[in-house]
């Protein structure tokens, strides 16, 4: 199942092992219960802490492989075969499951011991899926540490009858104890604070206590990294806020401009930054959203959980997302047949009709990839003409299962109540209203920054709602700069993000130097 490459470094991996780890294999005759067999037996192999046995537990699927440990009662199940994206997950499952010790924050670990009762989670993904490894992994850990807590990847795909009787139409969903709890990506921190009502409560105690910060970067994207290493490598107190390490980039399938790396996968990308920001003396606060920014005797941001955190400086690096198409329907359907990650989500719609919405390179590179998956891709775009490049229009157009209609401007997403049953769109040649029947939408649109919550702060931003700067990074706000999608920079990119990131710290570190920024206020003031 595995070749020699592989085999020789997850070998190296398991050596890691401080105690023995089960393999329980449920499989019939089938072709993916043999490969899943031939996989756990390639573990087995690799070292004497593991073995293996085939099982008569009806309660799992099948083709499934529970990772468990005998010593602590942990168990952590992958039903279909965990390779693509998933190899990782399974990777990390023997080794925590086995007493490598986890990397997390020691009080995380305390509190995810300490939840009362049981969390039975069930997560569906796809395995070309990038977000989806990053949600098992966090259940993974939870099971891994409470043995109260189970977590069973499925994979979508292969378990169609039951994706379609729970109506999962975008991945990663996660059921706990038999009823939805999240969908999309979600982090540990959110994860804790769904199932444990007090965690947000003590967050925001621990935050309101903090002392002010030299400089504060809000978003952790390659824009927010890069401020984050150059101000913590000037020595000075440096915070970082985020949502989710990474943004936009977690998403990426494939990065292949990325100057010196030939090719990469966004996840690899985010950890990479990640680790790199984790080398220096940098406070970061994951799981936080910003509410507002205002000016004082320091420059001062309030978070959604009520915490006021301030600082000398601030850089604002909060990115971009997916644009919606503001129609009736489409936020009501999000997750149940809209949906804006084609290869997360494109599996879920094997032998079904969709449509991409968007002419432009990610829509028709969108239109080709489901194509291979899906029986009818119609691509619908408002402008007389595609806007992708002539390379990606002429593969589209040789795809027998490819339909192009230009000048459409869809006015509905049309469903049952459950999920999306079809479209509906005007021809703006002809006026007409015309509808299309699918069971999936992928918005393909561009983007939008994330910049609402600063319409009261007073920053300059133009009518896109990009935050206008000067050379250094600076904006119309004494000791706020910005860098990355959030601002106007003409072209949206990682490499691009990461130098403006560079760019402002440095801007605003020139700025701490040459101002008398007042002095840390003392807590008893």
């Amino acid at each position: 199942m595995l070749d020699n490459k592989v085999k020789s470094d997850l070998k190296t991996y398991l050596a890691n092992l401080k105690r023995p780890v089960e393999l329980t294999v449920a499989a019939d005759q089938s072709k993916k219960s043999q490969e899943l067999l031939s996989l756990a037996t390639d573990i087995s192999d690799l070292s004497e802490l593991v073995s293996i046995k085939q099982s008569n537990d009806s309660e799992l699927r099948i083709p499934s492989m529970k990772v468990s440990s005998p010593d602590t009662g942990s168990n952590i199940i992958f039903s279909g075969l965990p390779m693509g994206h998933e190899f990782t997950s399974l990777v990390l499952a023997l080794l925590h499951t086995g007493g490598h010790p986890i990397k997390q924050e020691a009080e995380i670990l305390e509190q995810i011991k300490g939840l009362p009762g049981e969390y039975r989670f069930e997560t569906y993904v796809s395995l070309s899926c990038q977000t989806c490894p990053g949600v098992v992994q966090a259940l993974n850990v939870m099971a891994a540490v409470n043995p109260n807590i189970t977590n069973v990847m499925i994979d979508g795909s292969l378990f169609q009858d039951e994706v379609n009787e729970r109506d999962v139409m975008a991945v990663p969903s996660v059921f706990l104890n038999g009823k939805p709890f999240s969908q999309g990506a979600i982090t540990l921190e959110k994860i804790l604070n769904k199932v444990d009502d007090s965690a947000a409560e003590k967050q925001a105690e621990a935050l309101k206590q903090k002392e002010a910060f030299d400089m504060l970067i809000i978003g952790a994207g390659p824009a927010g990294a890069s401020s984050a290493i150059y101000s913590a490598r000037k020595g000075i107190r440096t915070g970082l806020i985020t949502d989710r390490f990474g943004g936009q980039v977690a998403d990426t399938v494939g990065i292949e401009n990325f100057i010196s790396v030939k090719a990469t996968e966004g996840p690899k990308l985010v950890a990479s930054l990640e680790e790199h920001v984790r080398d220096y003396d940098v406070d970061i606060m994951n799981n936080q959203r910003v509410t507002s920014l205002r000016e004082g005797n320091m420059l001062e941001i309030t978070l959604e959980n009520g915490a006021v955190l301030k600082s000398k400086s601030i850089v604002l690096a909060t990115g971009a997302r997916w644009r919606e198409m503001n129609v009736p329907g489409e936020r009501e359907y999000r997750g149940a047949g809209v949906a804006y990650c084609p290869h997360c989500d494109g599996p879920l719609y094997k032998g079904k009709k969709v449509a991409v919405i968007g002419g432009g390179n990610s829509g028709i590179e969108a239109a080709i990839d489901l194509a291979n998956i899906v029986e009818q891709v119609t691509v619908l775009e408002f402008d007389s003409k595609l806007r992708a490049d002539d390379v990606l229009q002429r593969k589209a157009r040789s795809m027998p299962n490819i339909e192009i209609i230009t000048d459409a401007q869809t006015t509905e997403v049309n469903g049952d109540g459950k999920k999306v049953t079809g479209l509906t769109y005007t021809d703006r040649t002809s006026g007409e209203s015309r509808q299309v029947e699918l069971a999936g939408i992928f918005v393909q649109i561009g983007l939008v920054p994330n910049t609402e919550w600063l319409k009261d702060s007073g920053v300059a931003m133009t009518l896109r709602g990009e935050i206008i700067t000067k050379p250094n990074g600076e904006t119309n706000i004494k000791g706020v700069f910005a860098a990355g999608d959030a601002t106007e920079v003409p072209f949206k990119q990682i490499i691009i993000a990461m130098g403006s990131g560079a760019t402002a710290a440095l801007g605003a570190f020139d700025y701490l130097m040459r101002s008398s920024a007042p002095e840390q206020e003392s807590k008893a003031a």
